[in-house]
């Protein structure tokens, strides 16, 4: 058995706060809780009432069939949920002992799966959504005691923030994927200065715009503007961040002939994180229509990578049968991907869609 110290829960509250930022956030944070509570697999499952398929189910090391058959066959029928709001609960002790055996659920899935040793807890938020978080036990292996309980309860508090946490980074990464895909969409370029000049970020109009070197180009991870003036002028502008500057408007001068049209406004952020975001730049061409980019639309109407692919090349003059083929998907499979993209974006026709996408309102 796992010794569960001081240390050990350290760590495990390491896994569960520090894998937010991850890209599989809560894989490393499931392993080291299965780990803690001897337990063969670990489960995190979010979802909505009413929901047939989970939105989110994640068991790292369990079989992908295993996980797949549930998601897509039992999860509906999982009588194991409703569980008492924050409280860890067993699945004998849930569904009545012996009698839990006896159900169409064992028999079809957890027969085969390993058994009922399982652990659960249930949190639901006002927002509406619910995480279900199960531990569970081969039947070749101890069932769960007073003690795996009580380790499990003690992560409870832990996750519900954890959980609430996620929940605002995912809210906020949707939201700032919307903004950031108007901005693409308008062709603005947007770069993100910090303190000392150097750029911290930048969107796909923006790289091109710095890779054609015409007016401001990119040197040693700073901007640098054709201009002598313009550039003394944003200089001092990064360095009276601290008087909470108004935005400015400015032209930037190019040896093309055609100036580009800049907004500098600062970013509130605290002075002790003088690497971070300080200065945000936006640019245009008052000459040049904007390009649809695929990323940005994707963004912008929460498409699929394939989905906005077709969608950029219909923005661009395509018809279905030619994007089809530029894009390498049979016709069927394009008309499936345009009937989601109608879905998603309100448009009811071909036609609607392009205005839409080039900013248009029909």
């Amino acid at each position: 058995m796992a010794k569960r110290d001081q240390d050990g829960f350290s760590a495990l509250l390491e896994a569960l706060y520090g894998g937010l930022l991850q890209q599989a956030p809560w894989e490393p944070f499931l392993r080291a809780l299965a780990a803690w509570l001897d337990a063969t697999y670990a489960t995190l499952i979010l979802t909505a009432p009413g929901m047939t398929t989970p939105g989110t189910i994640l068991t790292p090391g369990a079989p992908t069939v295993t996980a797949d058959e549930y998601a897509e066959s039992f999860f509906a029928s999982d009588p194991f949920k409703g569980l008492p709001e924050g409280k860890v609960t067993a699945f004998a002790e849930f569904l009545g002992g012996e009698a839990a055996r006896d159900s169409d659920f064992y028999r079809d899935f957890l027969a085969a799966a390993g058994g009922d040793q399982i652990l659960g807890v249930d949190l639901r938020f006002e927002s509406g959504f619910e995480a279900r978080l199960r531990a569970t036990r081969d039947r070749s292996l101890p069932d769960f005691g007073p003690a795996e309980r009580e380790a499990f309860q003690a992560i409870v508090p832990h996750l519900r923030h954890a959980i609430g946490l996620f929940e605002r980074l995912q809210v906020s990464g949707a939201e700032h994927g919307v903004y950031r895909g108007t901005v693409e969409q308008m062709g603005v370029a947007a770069i993100i200065l910090n303190r000392d000049g150097r750029v911290v970020r930048t969107n796909v109009v923006a790289d091109r715009l710095l890779e054609a070197g015409d007016g401001l180009t990119l040197a040693d991870c700073r901007l640098r503007l054709k201009d002598g003036a313009q550039r003394k002028e944003l200089e001092a502008l990064l360095k009276s961040l601290d008087a909470n500057p108004a935005p400015q408007r400015f032209r930037i001068a190019r040896a093309s002939g055609r100036d580009l049209a800049a907004i500098a406004k600062p970013i509130a952020a605290p002075a002790f994180m003088r690497g971070g975001a300080a200065l945000a730049l936006f640019v245009s061409d008052p000459g040049q229509e904007a390009q649809l980019e695929p990323e940005a639309i994707r963004d912008l109407f929460q498409l699929t990578r394939m989905e906005a692919n077709l969608a950029v090349a219909l923005a661009s003059g395509r018809s279905l049968v030619d994007a089809a083929d530029a894009l390498g998907i049979a016709h069927n499979t394009a008309r499936s991907h345009l009937r989601s993209i109608f879905a998603k974006t309100g448009a009811r026709r071909q036609s609607q869609l392009v205005h839409l996408l080039h900013g248009g309102v029909q």
